[in-house]
């Protein structure tokens, strides 16, 4: 396979993928059973042993199973910088998303593996480790997800009932302004709180309808979940419905409206 092109089949991606979030899982769940350092990266933002060790895992079993596609990773990208630009073909990995929330030990952090070829996200697996719970998708109509060992189960992004919407949103949107004066127009039934790319599993579960976001994040940060929404039958797109692509320049997002159907 070359770099440029993925393959009709993206199984085994999709199965390698899974496979290296797991193990990823494993080693972030040590960490968070015991004691652990925290520090701060040059924006501030926490860094643990726990996103380092995931990290490595992640990129060592991508590099073996999937040699030709480059990866672009949090930590690396860090440590390291990022490129000028974005191959056709590139998988975007952030090893634990929702570093705050591992710290505070509430369990909503994630493990996200996207690719994404030609700015679109094509394949993602969303884990939960904390909470076993695994989120898959790699094209229409294939999107799962997996409690602990049990089988895969379908799933699908709902059509919003008639009562209103569930609204997902992180914890430091509660006062955001914007945030509050989107949903302010909506007919909205309730909100919920999740931290890190799990609010892309609920939208793609069919337990909420509506993710606004507003603050910046980085592409590892929502290509995973976006596939797995896409999978599922739901979309994301910017605040003016226009398409929300990937490879962008600096690799950082705008913000977005994701949703189910």
């Amino acid at each position: 396979m070359q770099s440029n092109d993925a393959p009709d089949d993206l199984q085994p991606l999709l199965r390698l993928a899974r496979d290296a979030a797991w193990r990823a899982g494993e080693a972030i769940m040590e960490v968070y059973a015991g004691a652990f350092d925290v520090r701060r990266k040059e924006d501030a933002s926490p860094v643990t042993l726990a996103d380092e060790q995931a990290e490595r895992i992640i990129l060592a079993a991508l590099a073996e199973g999937a040699s030709a596609i480059p990866a672009i990773s949090e930590e690396h990208a860090t440590a390291n910088g990022l490129p000028e630009s974005a191959a056709r073909l590139f998988w975007l990995v952030d090893p634990l998303d929702g570093t705050k929330e591992f710290i505070n030990r509430n369990g909503e952090f994630t493990v996200n593996i996207g690719l994404v070829q030609d700015g679109e996200p094509i394949l993602g697996i969303v884990y939960v480790p904390a909470q076993g719970v695994t989120y898959a998708g790699a094209g229409p109509g294939s999107a799962t997800r997996q409690r602990g060992s049990t089988p895969s189960e379908r799933i699908a992004a709902r059509v919003p009932p008639p009562d209103g919407l569930i609204v997902v949103h992180s914890r430091s949107h509660e006062s955001n302004d914007e945030f509050n004066a989107y949903i302010a127009g909506l007919k909205v039934a309730g909100l919920k709180v999740a931290g890190s790319a799990l609010k892309f599993g609920l939208l793609a579960s069919g337990e909420a309808d509506l993710y606004p976001r507003f603050g910046p994040t980085m592409e590892w940060d929502t290509a995973a979940g976006h596939a797995v929404l896409n999978a599922a039958g739901g979309r994301m797109t910017l605040h003016d419905g226009t398409p929300f692509r990937y490879g962008k320049k600096g690799f950082l997002n705008p913000g977005f409206i994701a949703r189910g159907r």
